[in-house]
């Protein structure tokens, strides 16, 4: 009922309790307290004696159907929830039930969103992407190098689709925009290591971040809304799925290589001088590109270096 009031409040005006019990067939008392509800989504509405309840913000809820007909055939099942701890938690939960499916997940809201060493990714509701798709590989551990950076790679192609440019990628799989993160990847892999695993592939997208919203958020961000205003978040849900599930098809096929120049050209920090910061040391020295593994080249005094992804920051040198 929950999401059937929202449905209602959706497009941002005043609804009186009694249009909206007429619309769902329930009495005053019942909207009421759904509405009470939306004090644990952290969905901000008005209360207006005479003239009934409305959302402070206009929002478009996630369609299903309108999501399923955008796509090609490469999907097996879609879940759309409200509100969820986090939806590569809620697919790897469920992981072993789906071997050999291909299984995503859109949310609303996530109140554990996380992003890359333990990071929170800030998740309002109905306002940015989390989403969530299963993947099950043969061939163990070696066969998933470089697909954290494909994943961004999709991320990016669905954004110029949509109209979207001066988009960039920073190695090891975020997604940024005009110099600001727009999108982060997290992938969590089950399964044996040299046999049958399964990649949860997260990928968070801001869509529409106000100010208040991002005001945890520790480094300069980007949001579609102010890149290309009117953008519809089915419509981006959409060609982001789309997108991911047919590079996914062809890294399944031939691995990293045949992405390997794409990463490059696209590298904002393409031979440019970086620091790699990670738990026990530093490297210092220029991006020169990625290898056939998806792995960082870096030009240090000590000669070429690979680095591997992992528990690591890469920053511009200072």
């Amino acid at each position: 009922m929950l999401n059937q009031i929202l449905q209602q409040l959706a497009d941002g005006e005043f609804h009186s309790g009694e249009s909206l019990g007429e619309a769902l067939g329930v009495s005053r008392a019942a909207v009421w307290k759904q509405l009470k509800k939306l004090d644990e989504l952290d969905i901000p509405y008005s209360s207006v004696k005479g003239k009934g309840y409305r959302l402070h913000d206009a929002i478009e809820l996630l369609d299903e159907q309108r999501i399923l007909d955008a796509l090609q055939p490469r999907l097996d099942r879609l879940d759309i929830l409200l509100d969820v701890p986090s939806t590569n938690t809620y697919l790897f939960d469920r992981a072993r039930d789906y071997m050999g499916q291909r299984y995503a997940v859109l949310a609303e809201k996530q109140s554990g969103g996380r992003g890359r060493r333990g990071r929170r990714w800030v998740s309002p509701f109905g306002k940015n992407i989390y989403l969530s798709l299963l993947v099950s590989f043969a061939g163990g551990l070696q066969a998933l190098e470089g697909l954290s950076l494909v994943t961004a790679i999709a991320v990016e192609r669905a954004l110029v689709k949509l109209g979207i440019s001066d988009i960039g990628l920073k190695w090891p799989n975020d997604v940024y925009a005009s110099g600001k993160k727009l999108a982060g990847i997290l992938l969590e892999v089950t399964g044996e290591y040299n046999s049958h695993c399964q990649v949860v592939i997260g990928i968070g997208l801001n869509l529409a971040m106000s100010e208040q919203d991002a005001a945890d958020i520790d480094q300069p961000w980007a949001e579609l809304r102010s890149l290309k205003p009117g953008l519809s978040r089915n419509q981006v849900a959409s060609a982001l799925l789309d997108e991911l599930l047919a590079v996914v098809d062809e890294f399944q096929r031939h691995g990293f290589e045949p992405f390997q120049q794409y990463w490059c050209e696209r590298d904002v920090f393409a031979e440019r001088e970086v620091r790699i910061v990670g738990p026990k040391q530093e490297l210092q020295g220029v991006v020169k590109g990625v290898n056939r593994k998806g792995e960082l080249m870096l030009r240090t005094e000590r000669g070429m270096e690979t680095v591997t992804a992992g528990e690591i920051s890469v920053r511009a040198a200072d």
